[in-house]
């Protein structure tokens, strides 16, 4: 079944941003930028979360949701 192009579109755009995170993360590893390795590293997981629906892709400020 395929999805709907919106919802293929943001998994595509996913996608690429996990893989390029990916090799940021492997470039500063190599350059031994450990803070920046770290940074990117979290980057990653929280897109991965994203992709696996276990996180929302948005996170809300109180002030919305009492609007």
């Amino acid at each position: 079944m395929r999805q709907p192009n919106g919802s293929s579109r943001r998994t595509d755009t996913l996608d690429y941003m996990q893989s390029m995170l990916g090799q940021l993360r492997h470039m500063a590893e190599a350059e031994r930028c450990d803070m920046l390795a770290y940074l990117v590293e979290m980057a990653y997981v929280e897109v991965s979360d994203i992709i696996r629906g276990e996180r929302p892709l948005r996170v809300h400020d109180k002030r919305d949701s009492a609007a």
